[in-house]
């Protein structure tokens, strides 16, 4: 329980989390958010690190000069198509038997089902789409793997969904994360991009499995 307090903890307020780490490690801090982006979206056991509110608030700290915006976006780009590609790879070795897996406290059976109905439902977009949700994001990618998509094909989802994810989210907080609304409701903020993604995935799954249950009816 207090392992998840704690991450609960540092997932709103990572803001501050960071400028301690910043003030004490200086430079390290880019080794430190490579390592969360690549284990994020690489590791289909992880799939519970501060992704987006992560890229908004570093965005919004390199709009002070905390850190350096273009060294950033290029790192943390870098960081999320590699840990998609291992996590494809990942999902190819395994194949199909991952459906036998149980839940357990290292696998998310039911995330993976979403993902996988998600995926079943919008095929390779998926993998740009999961970007911006949170859980898909990590499941996507070894989903892919899992359905033997070509490495071509998924390079090509890989580089343009890591791109708009990147680029587009430390951006905006680049411009909009010190504005004084939106540093006073941060933690509402986060709270939004984690909720209103899943929202819209667990819909969507939901409509894939119904549809699918229709089909195999008639």
């Amino acid at each position: 329980m207090e392992i998840i307090t704690a991450l609960l903890d540092f997932v709103l307020h990572v803001d501050k989390y960071l400028e301690a780490f910043v003030a004490q490690y200086g430079l390290w801090v880019y080794a430190l958010l490579f390592a969360i982006i690549f284990v994020e979206t690489g590791v289909v056991v992880m799939p519970f690190l501060p992704g987006d509110s992560l890229l908004f608030v570093v965005g919004a700290m390199c709009g002070v000069g905390l850190m350096n915006y273009p060294v950033v976006v290029g790192l943390l780009f870098a960081a999320a198509v590699l840990g998609n590609q291992t996590n494809y790879t990942i999902g190819r070795a395994i194949g199909p038997k991952v459906f036998q897996w149980e839940n357990s406290r290292w696998f998310n059976k039911a995330a993976f089902d979403q993902a996988h109905a998600f995926y079943e439902r919008y095929g390779g977009i998926t993998i740009v789409a999961a970007r911006f949700m949170p859980f898909l994001r990590t499941f996507a990618p070894f989903v892919a793997g899992v359905a033997q998509m070509t490495r071509a094909k998924f390079t090509f989802y890989d580089v343009v969904g890591g791109a708009l994810w990147v680029g587009g989210i430390v951006t905006v907080g680049y411009f909009f994360g010190n504005i004084p609304w939106v540093k006073l409701h941060l933690d509402k903020i986060i709270w939004a991009m984690i909720f209103v993604p899943g929202l819209l995935v667990g819909v969507g799954a939901w409509r894939a499995r119904r549809k699918a249950a229709t089909t195999s009816a008639a």
